[in-house]
């Protein structure tokens, strides 16, 4: 499969799990989604690499590379699931797909990967979709606080920071799979650390009627995380990242399908998302 099919696929996928934890929050909390996203990527992945490839010989600085991506993946989970419960799935979505541009920048200045014209005014369809999803969200969202947007935000920050950092982990030592697995540990790990040092309540909050949507949760984040991995693996970071940013279409679908009693999602909003989704597209077709 090409590295854009991987990360068209990688984008539903991820869409798919932002809707069921929405699903999920309505009885929970976004640290118990974290947690039992964390814990469905390990047994699935860890069980993928002692069955199919064992534990492979890989340059230490690309295991060093992942433990950071690792650290970081927890600050975009707990961000983005936060995001979702603040604003709802479709708008964090949005403003979370900002992160090619943070990517495309890091590969453009560090990995000396090329840009066109046309990623400019990608760029710019992105920002004024942000600006559309934002604007007046109040009137939507009755609990809505500007901070709120800085979630997602935050999430996309870390999502670009990532994205290069893999890419270049891969080109040492080409195991995405291992990796994927490896990265899932870490976070584990840091989330054990956030657990002992957070202060936030309520903290994990366990309803049997947020079980099933969480889990459905963790295995599409799972699929996608892989799925991510394995095409940064082989394509270029202003390639995959864009493409694999489209998931605020994916999750405005799901949430006009599934998040009815929800979301609401009006014009204004609708139009922002899908100019982010296209700016995302110009971005790809310029690169």
């Amino acid at each position: 499969m090409s590295p854009q099919a991987l990360a068209l696929v990688t984008s539903v996928s991820y869409a798919v799990a932002l809707v069921c934890s929405r699903l999920g929050l309505k009885y929970s909390t976004p640290t118990t989604v974290t947690l039992v996203s964390i814990l469905v990527q390990n047994l699935v992945l860890w069980t993928a690499v002692f069955f199919l490839t064992g534990i492979p010989p890989v340059a230490w600085v690309s295991v060093t590379l992942f433990c950071i991506v690792g650290v970081f993946q927890l600050g975009v989970r707990l961000l983005a699931y936060t995001g979702v419960l603040k604003i709802g799935a479709s708008r964090s979505s949005a403003l979370q797909s900002i992160n090619p541009l943070i990517s495309a920048t890091i590969a453009i200045v560090v990995l000396k990967e090329s840009a066109t014209a046309l990623t400019v005014v990608g760029t710019l369809l992105v920002v004024a979709g942000i600006i559309l999803v934002s604007w007046k969200a109040e009137q939507e969202l009755l609990s809505f606080r500007w901070w709120h947007l800085l979630l997602p935000v935050g999430a996309a920050i870390l999502s670009g920071v990532n994205h290069p950092i893999r890419r270049y982990a891969l080109s040492l030592s080409n195991e995405p799979l291992f990796f994927s697995a490896f990265m899932g540990f870490v976070t584990l790990i840091a989330f054990a650390g956030y657990m002992t040092i957070s202060s936030q309540e309520p903290r994990l909050v366990w309803n049997r009627r947020a079980l099933l949507p969480f889990v459905c949760t963790g295995i599409f984040e799972t699929f996608s995380i892989f799925l991510i991995v394995t095409a940064l693996s082989i394509g270029p970071v202003v390639v995959i990242a864009p493409i694999a940013a489209t998931y605020p279409v994916w999750s405005l679908i799901g949430a006009k399908l599934f998040l009815k009693d929800v979301e609401r999602i009006g014009l204004k909003a609708a139009v922002g998302i899908l100019s982010v989704v296209g700016g995302t597209v110009a971005i790809h077709l310029g690169s």
